[in-house]
């Protein structure tokens, strides 16, 4: 598999490896498919996941790897959890969540921030920006998990952290990663329309042990 690590072309003076085009064009997939509320947006969001990680493995940037880490071990769980919920409704739900469940989301991806931040701080070599990292990190984890839960505002948590993400890669030399998070806000923002329509047009009754 040493191949992925070898250039399969050259954009703005950057070379871009095979495992980084591989993996964003799969999560371009998976995105697309979140979108549609399709079970198989999961599987292919841990294939990307595995894919990048060989692309950012040596890079320097453990946010962008603990981040891929995060989507493998969150692509399991949401997968459970949107088949789980198809089998017993025949769709998935969306909602919105509501303000308690908004705070703890918030609440939670700031203090956990913080406290990566601290841990990449006192361990310098892990990080060269703590603070990136960490929110990074984080900001994914919350993503997916409000993802899995079928919370609209997941859209949102995936727009903030891709706001950092872009220059993050492109200054890294990830640029095809970089050009791909274009691509992805353009597909957030479709999927938030949707998302929003679809919980806001129909009462969404939430089945036992499904997306509550």
């Amino acid at each position: 598999m040493s191949w992925l690590t070898g250039t399969a072309f050259t954009a703005f003076d950057q070379k871009v490896i095979w495992a980084d085009m591989i993996g964003n064009l799969i999560g371009l997939g998976a995105l697309a498919l979140g979108w549609r509320r399709s079970v198989w947006s999961w599987p292919l969001q841990l294939l990307a996941g595995a894919v990048l990680i060989t692309a950012y493995w040596g890079g320097q940037v453990p946010g962008q790897i603990g981040k891929q880490l995060i989507v493998i071990t969150a692509a399991v769980w949401g997968w459970a959890r949107w088949r789980r919920g198809q089998r017993d409704t025949g769709e998935i739900a969306v909602r919105f969540a509501d303000w308690r469940e908004r705070a703890v989301l918030v609440a939670g991806a700031a203090l956990g921030t913080a406290a990566v931040a601290e841990l990449f701080t006192a361990f310098p070599k892990l990080s060269w920006a703590p603070w990136l990292d960490a929110y990074i990190f984080v900001g994914t984890l919350a993503a997916m998990y409000a993802q899995a839960r079928g919370w609209v505002e997941f859209w949102f948590a995936w727009i903030a952290v891709d706001l950092v993400g872009v220059p993050y890669s492109f200054t890294h030399g990830y640029v095809f990663s970089a050009l791909t998070y274009s691509i992805y806000f353009v597909l957030v923002l479709l999927g938030l329309a949707t998302w929003w329509t679809k919980a806001r047009t129909r009462t969404v009754t939430t089945p036992k042990g499904a997306l509550a």
